[in-house]
């Protein structure tokens, strides 16, 4: 079964939530995890620092390297970055999860709002991917892994959030653009998006309680995006993937029901998500209603 034992992930925004279920499932296989985030001291609102999530890291297996680190400052990543590698000695993958979540309408975005937004999603990820390619490209198996929604530009995923789509799809365009860009290099870059909504506590405070437990756990993500980054990254590349219709199709999962929250609410979808690829079988969601909207 491949692997991610000795290999070394840079995480953005691994602190918490989805980034560090995907730092904690690479611990697993043995992996050496750069958890770059902001978080040093505890937030009552959002549980989790560097150093907690470092903790976590080691207890499944891996080797961490907790380092506080705002994406917006370009002089930050670059320590950042230079940091891993001195720990590490190289970096095989990068894993863009840092984001800023907001699905206001353009009268209620403030400004303010809307540069935070832009600055963690899109810049972000262009930043952080930049300062990362140099040391992939020494890498056996690169991969830049972007979690971001396939670019699916119906008025529908805009009308109610312009700036938080104009944020996510930036992420999206830069896989799209480097996909091709470093293809000859033999780095990877793919996006991945949930089908539904995650169980973290960034969405329950900005979309509510209700809409946790009809979500999916981040467990989900972190499967699917292992899957990913054991990939061949020559061959595979360019890809706008969804959770589940992924570790169906490529890692042969039926059973989607471990992931839930709680089995007896329906799962409702997340932003983003395009009709094709379809669910995989036996798995029904409902739209996701904001308020409103």
């Amino acid at each position: 079964m491949p692997t991610l034992k000795n290999k070394t992930l840079f995480i953005t925004g691994a602190s918490r939530g989805i980034g560090l279920a995907i730092a904690l499932r690479a611990a697993r296989d043995g992996a050496n995890i750069a958890i770059a985030a902001k978080t040093a001291d505890p937030n009552p609102k959002l549980p989790g620092t560097v150093y907690t999530a470092a903790a976590a890291i080691e207890a499944a297996g891996g080797r961490a390297l907790p380092l506080v680190c705002d994406i917006r400052f370009e002089e930050q990543v670059a320590a950042a970055v230079a940091k891993t590698v001195e720990t590490f000695g190289g970096i095989d993958a990068c894993i863009n999860n840092a984001s800023a979540l907001s699905p206001t309408g353009t009268e209620a975005t403030t400004m303010k709002r809307f540069d935070l937004m832009y600055e963690i999603n899109t810049r972000g990820t262009f930043l952080t991917t930049k300062t990362c390619v140099p040391y992939l490209r020494k890498a056996e198996n690169p991969h830049v892994l972007v979690l971001s929604p396939p670019l699916d530009l119906r008025p529908k995923w805009f009308k109610h959030h312009v700036a938080y789509s104009i944020a996510k799809y930036g992420m999206s365009l830069c896989v799209l653009g480097m996909a091709e860009e470093f293809r000859s290099d033999g780095i990877a870059v793919n996006a991945l998006w949930p089908r539904t909504a995650i169980a973290t506590a960034a969405v329950e405070n900005i979309l509510g309680s209700q809409l946790i437990a009809m979500s999916r756990t981040p467990e989900i993500m972190a499967d699917a995006a292992h899957l990913v980054l054991t990939q061949p990254a020559w061959e595979w590349t360019g890809r706008f993937l969804i959770d589940d219709s992924f570790l169906f199709e490529k890692g042969g999962l039926t059973d989607f029901d471990g992931y839930r929250v709680d089995a007896t609410k329906p799962l409702v979808q997340d932003f983003f998500v395009p009709d094709d690829p379809p669910p995989p079988p036996g798995v029904e969601v409902v739209p996701l209603a904001l308020p409103g909207a």
